[in-house]
Formats: C-alpha cells, structure tokens, sequence
C-alpha cells in the first residue's frame, strides 16, 4: 500500500514538473506554426490553446518519466530511510535530543540572517538556502560534541525546582505535635553509628566499579561486612555508559556490569544509598562526606581520592595498593626471561611485561625487539602507581 502511495505522488509531482517546464514553450510553439486557433484565447487563466497543449504535453511527458523512475526513486528512498533509522538506533537518546535542539536553532538563525541577506542582488535568493544547510549542519554537531557541557550549564533547573517543591511540602506540613519528653538525639546517633560500624559498610567509588577487580577481590573472600553503592554513584555510572564517546560508553557498561556480577554472586550484602547531598556538586567529595556519616571505608584505586580521604578522617581500602601488595618480590641478580615488546624512553632501552602487568625496562634491549631473553635484575622501584624493574640482558650483566 505504502508503494502505490508512493508511485502516485512521484508521479503526480513529475507531471506538474514537466507542465511547469513545458508552458514557456508555448510562445515558441505559435512561432514556428503560424496558424490563428493556436492563438485563440481559452478563456480560463488568459490561456492560448498553444499554451494548454504544451502543459498537457508536459504533463504527460512528467507522469512517464515518474512512472518508468518510481520504482528506482521508492527503493532508494527505503534504502535511506533503513540506513537513517539504523545511525540513530546506533546514537543514545541524549544525542538524538540535542541534535534536533541544534538543528532547531540552528534553522532559526539561518531563518533570520536569510531574511537579512535576501535583499542582494543576484545571490540574495540563493543564500538562505546555504544559511540553512551551514547553520543546520553546525547546530547539530555543536550541540552534540558539546553535549555534556550545555546539560552542566543548565543543572541548576531541575535543583532550583526540586529546591522549590522541598520548601513548598514544608510549608503544606502540619506543625509536630508537642511531645512530653525530648528524644536523647546523642544516643540516637550513638546508637546509629554503633549500627552502621556492626555492618562495617565498604563504600564502592566509581572507578573501582569500573576497573573490575574488586569483584575478584570479593569473590575471595577478602573482603568482609556490607557493600554500599551509593545512588550518586549509580547516576554516574549511567552518565558514563550514556555518554557520546565510544570508550565512555564501553567503561560505563563495564561498571553496570560489575556492579550485576557482584549482587548476583551474593558474597557480600549489597545495599543501595538512596542519599545525595545537593550542596557539594563533586561526587568524589559526595562519597567522602558519605563515608564520614556511615562510619565506613572508600573503596578506589583513584590516588588523589585516596589521600583526600585519608585527610578527612576516612578509611580507604586502595585496589591498586592490594595489587602491589600480591605482587611476587624480586631482587637484585635474579634472573628471568621475558619478551622484549618495545622501546623505552631512554635510547637502547627496551621495556617488557611480567604476568602481573609490572613493567621492566632493560637496559641495551632495543637489539632484542619482539625476541624473548634471558634478563638479571639490577634494581626494582616501588611508587604508589605501581612496581617498575629495571634489568640488564645476561650477557651484558655479566660483562
């Protein structure tokens, strides 16, 4: 149904066409035939007949042309309409949004400077077509790569609304009623972080959700009391699996994921914090006063979360510092044998991998590129951010 629809309009659109093209003609029809009835008045729009033949024949001629080419132009426009259907299957819905935003916008100040311009002389009438396209095709791309950053500009809205529903469910409450004695709030609260120190809450940041091996950890054993995932924590998460970068979009999913894993795997107890703190806007320091109010330790591999946290007060169980910690001790003249995988910064160096992701730099092992050899320890670094071995080639040690 659908294709018949289809061929009707094409062919009724080729048939105006070819009438529109086809009636200049008609002054050149009633001067290569002279005869007087080409020129007789039809009486219906100040039309000759030469002028009502040349549209009918252009009618025709169009409604042909439609009709061989409407089978090629329907398969086309399918063809389109799948390939459009399937990039924006393919773009998150915040993308599909702020495209059309942009475009929106983007018509309308080409709408604007095309009225302006319109005027000039020869081009005048051409440039509101080029304004469109120009300002259309840049609305959609500022507003989509600047996505994120236009959505900050505008956070305030829903806060300053939810400020305003806050203070208005205030107002409509009724006055508490009298109590005859006071609550000892000391005690409650004593009683409170008695509790929350009994389920010895570990508070997952979003980075250790994203790397993944905490959930290896868990599965160990290692870990003991109640996982706290706080709702802040989940919201970026979401921003990050939404957002419009292809690598963001994979780590966020990765998050989700882990975070699934480790509720299915029942290890530990899983608990959602529904609370948020709309005066601090960083969620690093959302989970830092988080932890300060449940008595409980931060989970990350984030180093300067890790020392923030340990200035103000709160416990931080650090996945890479573990890693480190597991990580087999070597000595200077032990011997290994490893694949030399690349350059080094220095010249002539070469730099290989253990197991364990530990780098080791090999002096002179640019000559041993792609090749396995036989290396002997000179010295090991520990740093915060992990573990570096610097190593000679054994031939060259033992010279």
């Amino acid at each position: 149904m659908l294709d018949k629809v289809l061929r009707f309009f094409i062919v009724a659109v080729m048939a105006v066409a070819g009438a529109a093209l086809m009636q200049p003609a008609s002054p050149t029809l009633t001067q290569f035939i002279g005869t007087e009835i080409l020129k007789t008045d039809m009486g219906l729009f100040r039309m000759t007949l030469a002028g009502l033949l040349c549209i009918l024949a252009g009618a025709a001629l169009g409604a042909l042309v439609g009709s061989l080419t409407a089978s090629y132009l329907i398969s086309t426009l399918k063809r389109f309409s799948a390939w459009v259907e399937t990039q924006l299957n393919k773009m998150p819905i915040h993308d599909v949004l702020a495209g059309a935003i942009g475009l929106s916008l983007g018509l309308i100040l080409a709408t604007l400077l095309g009225g302006a311009f319109s005027r000039i002389p020869i081009v005048g009438n051409y440039l509101p077509v080029v304004f469109a396209i120009v300002f259309g095709y840049l609305g959609i791309r500022i507003t989509m790569t600047k996505r994120e950053e236009i959505a900050d500009m505008f956070s305030f809205i829903p806060r300053f609304f939810k400020d305003v529903l806050k203070a208005r469910e205030v107002r409509q409450e009724p006055p508490p009623a009298p109590t005859p004695e006071p609550l000892p709030l000391p005690e409650v609260k004593e009683e409170a972080s008695e509790l929350a120190a009994d389920k010895l809450y570990k508070l997952l940041d979003t980075s250790a959700i994203i790397d993944g091996r905490i959930a290896d950890v868990i599965d160990s054993g290692f870990l003991e009391g109640t996982l706290l995932i706080p709702v802040f924590v989940l919201e970026e998460l979401q921003r990050i699996a939404d957002s419009a970068d292809a690598l963001k979009r994979v780590r966020g999913r990765r998050g989700l994921d882990i975070l699934q894993k480790i509720r299915s795997e029942e290890k530990l107890a899983v608990e959602i914090d529904s609370r948020d703190f709309d005066d601090i806007a960083e969620v690093d320091s959302k989970l830092v006063r988080l932890g300060q109010l449940v008595g409980g330790k931060i989970v990350t591999n984030d180093y300067n979360l890790n020392k923030v946290s340990e200035l103000q007060g709160v416990p931080v169980l650090n996945v890479n510092e573990l890693a480190n910690a597991v990580k087999s001790v070597v000595v200077p003249g032990e011997s290994m044998r490893v694949t030399v995988v690349k350059d080094g910064k220095e010249q002539g160096q070469g730099v290989a991998y253990l197991d364990d992701g530990t780098m080791i730099v090999i002096e002179g092992g640019h000559r041993h590129l792609n090749q396995n050899i036989d290396v002997e320890v000179t010295s090991a670094l520990q740093t915060a951010a992990g573990r570096m071995i610097f190593a000679k080639p054994r031939r060259l040690a033992k010279n």
